[in-house]
């Protein structure tokens, strides 16, 4: 009996510290603020600072590694832990969606920084850098997508099963933010890819960046309290013993 207690209980606790660990290492990008990286924070990519070129780019590249497989272990974790709900077996799926894209995003690394070396921008503008430059642009899109989905996919559920109320009261939020930091990110990228300049593509990138690992912080807060898949609420149980006391009359 103490076997069988004792599991279910460590495992949303083993998933929420693999999720928060996991955030703490997407936000590395921070370190940009005491140590000189060469790139201006209000222009560059996120993704720059891990370039092949860049002196720090080893770095990066691990704490994204480490980000995205911390991640993903988390959202697996959770994903075979307890019972199974459609809303947040697809949200565990996207997340961890996330952290594999992530991970291999980190494999991918940018050849040179583009916003910041005039020749790197016309080579990436000519078609003549590395196939990981593509490849790259479609991992950290899978990424946000998957992170996104996940936003939104478990934080319907937190309001549907009546479950994690900080997620159900800070989520829609998150999710809002969330989606202008996206617009305002891939206007940006529009606007560079145009040949045009941009404005502050870097701030919406990292605050795009930043509002994931809120997110993820958020989540790995509710899970170590309630575990992945809670037993409803007393609010959302109420309609199934109204059914009930209605068939005993």
């Amino acid at each position: 009996m103490s076997v069988r207690t004792t599991r279910p209980a460590a495992a949303p606790r083993r998933a929420a510290a693999l999720l928060a660990l996991g955030a703490l290492a997407y936000t590395a990008w921070v370190l940009e603020l005491v140590i000189a990286t060469g790139l201006d924070p209000v222009r560059a990519y996120v993704s720059e600072l891990a370039a092949a070129d860049q002196p720090l780019g080893g770095l990066f590249r691990a704490t994204d590694l480490a980000a995205g497989l911390l991640v993903l272990a988390g959202a697996l974790t959770a994903l075979t832990t307890g019972g199974r709900r459609p809303w947040t077996t697809v949200g565990w799926s996207a997340l961890a969606l996330f952290g594999a894209a992530t991970a291999l995003d980190s494999r991918l690394p940018l050849s040179c920084a583009p916003t910041a070396d005039p020749v790197c921008a016309a080579r990436e503008t000519a078609g003549l850098v590395p196939a990981t430059h593509t490849a790259h642009a479609v991992s950290s899109t899978l990424a946000m997508l998957g992170a996104l989905a996940a936003l939104v996919l478990l934080t319907a559920a937190a309001r549907r099963h009546g479950h994690w109320p900080a997620l159900a009261r800070l989520g829609p939020p998150l999710v809002l933010a969330e989606a202008a930091a996206t617009t305002w990110t891939l206007a940006e990228v529009a606007a560079l890819t145009e040949g045009g300049d941009t404005w502050a593509l870097g701030v919406g990138q990292r605050l795009q960046v930043l509002l994931v690992a809120l997110y993820l912080t958020l989540l790995a807060g509710c899970l170590a309290r309630t575990g992945p898949h809670p037993a409803p609420s007393a609010r959302a149980a109420r309609p199934v013993r109204a059914v009930r006391s209605g068939g005993e009359r």
